[in-house]
């Protein structure tokens, strides 16, 4: 398939000059990538006015590619990578990692290269410290092929080189639908670089891996110990770190859980599993995003289901969790969710509704507000700031 970007310059640059007069307050850039099945072109880039919390309407650029369903900046480099979570079925079948350069001045995206991923529905990815190879996530819906950790070089010049490593894992086999195969749902390295997390949904257990950057042909190595193991059948999800890296915290799917560690050198010691589903809650409950707040006060997870809403959590002293809020996210399957540059909104993408929702936050006490905006886009299922 051939990438081809439609870009609204003169209009983008004229609503920058008008936000920022009548505002006075700064005109951020905003990418949503998307579900492409049911009419979304793919990757949207828009404005958003951090005075008002208000995202403008209109896009500035469409990218079109086939569900870039998460991304990954560099700012250090100009650069954008995002996973194509094709599979069979998909106009695209074949699951793929897409880089795109950004103009610094403009910020306008232009596709740069893509590879294949060697398996079905890559979910994540991130990169490495040093920019030489994005870790992909390959969660394969179905059995077979299963799913997988996939190694893509990166040139300097921002073109990809195909997979050079790739590893599966175990699975657990506890749930009977979920559990069969492996089925890796994020990969996150350490703030420091040197090591690297792979939450296996399927397998119940985070693996890590040491990263090496000189050896160019298999640059993560099994970690001692290789894995940590979580509660059979909890699924685990996203991982997240403090800024330090001294905390982390993961969300367990299956059994719509969180679970809390201390972290130092690449070991994972778990202290804290707290149950999303309240007391006298029913229906369907699954874990899905976590993320802190920028000050490292705050931690934020994503319920999806049948309640769909935001649990916001303090971080105590000694680093544990503790509830202070239950938001409804106003919209169906919180997917992702972002918070402003300057914390004082949190944007949430509601894939099965259809919407991004702006919704007010108070920095002081981590409280979520009020809905300022509820944006209509086509599956959304990432937001992220661009620097």
């Amino acid at each position: 398939m051939s990438l081809r970007t439609r870009t609204r310059a003169a209009l983008g640059a004229a609503l920058l000059l008008i936000g920022t007069a009548t505002q006075g307050a700064p005109m951020h850039d905003l990418l949503i990538g998307t579900y492409t099945q049911d009419g979304s072109e793919g990757l949207y880039r828009y404005r958003f006015d951090a005075g008002s919390g208000r995202i403008d309407p209109r896009p500035v650029q469409v990218v079109e590619a086939h569900n870039p369903s998460w991304l990954v900046l560099d700012a250090t480099r100009n650069r954008l990578f995002a996973v194509n979570e094709n599979g069979p079925g998909n106009a695209d079948p074949v699951g793929r990692a897409s880089s795109f350069s950004i103009d610094p001045d403009s910020q306008a995206l232009t596709p740069i290269d893509r590879q294949s991923t060697l398996s079905d529905h890559p979910t994540h990815a991130s990169l490495s410290h040093d920019g030489r190879y994005l870790f992909v996530a390959n969660y394969a819906v179905a059995e077979d092929p299963g799913g997988s950790l996939a190694v893509i070089p990166v040139n300097p010049d921002g073109t990809l080189e195909p997979v050079t490593q790739i590893a599966t894992h175990q699975a657990s086999g506890v749930h009977p639908e979920r559990q069969q195969s492996s089925h890796v749902h994020s990969v996150v390295p350490s703030p420091d670089g040197r090591f690297v997390f792979v939450s296996d949904l399927g397998a119940d257990k985070v693996f890590v891996y040491r990263y090496d950057p000189a050896n160019t042909e298999r640059p993560l190595i099994p970690a001692e110990p290789a894995a940590v193991k979580l509660p059979p059948g909890s699924g685990p999800r996203h991982l997240a770190f403090s800024e330090d890296g001294k905390q982390a915290w993961l969300t367990l799917e299956l059994t719509a859980q969180l679970a809390r560690f201390d972290h130092a050198d690449g070991v994972l010691t778990q202290r804290q599993l707290v149950d999303l589903i309240g007391e006298n809650d029913g229906g369907k409950h699954s874990a899905a995003a976590v993320h802190p707040s920028h000050d490292g006060r705050f931690l934020y997870v994503s319920d999806r289901g049948e309640v769909n809403r935001l649990l916001v959590f303090a971080i105590e002293p000694d680093g544990a969790l503790r509830e202070i809020q239950r938001r409804p996210t106003d919209g169906q399957e919180p997917r992702e969710f972002t918070l402003s540059p300057d914390g004082r909104h949190m944007l949430v993408a509601n894939q099965l509704s259809d919407t991004v929702v702006v919704i007010e936050r108070d920095a002081k006490t981590g409280l979520l507000g009020e809905t300022v905006q509820t944006l209509p886009i086509s599956r959304p299922s990432h937001v992220v700031f661009m620097p």
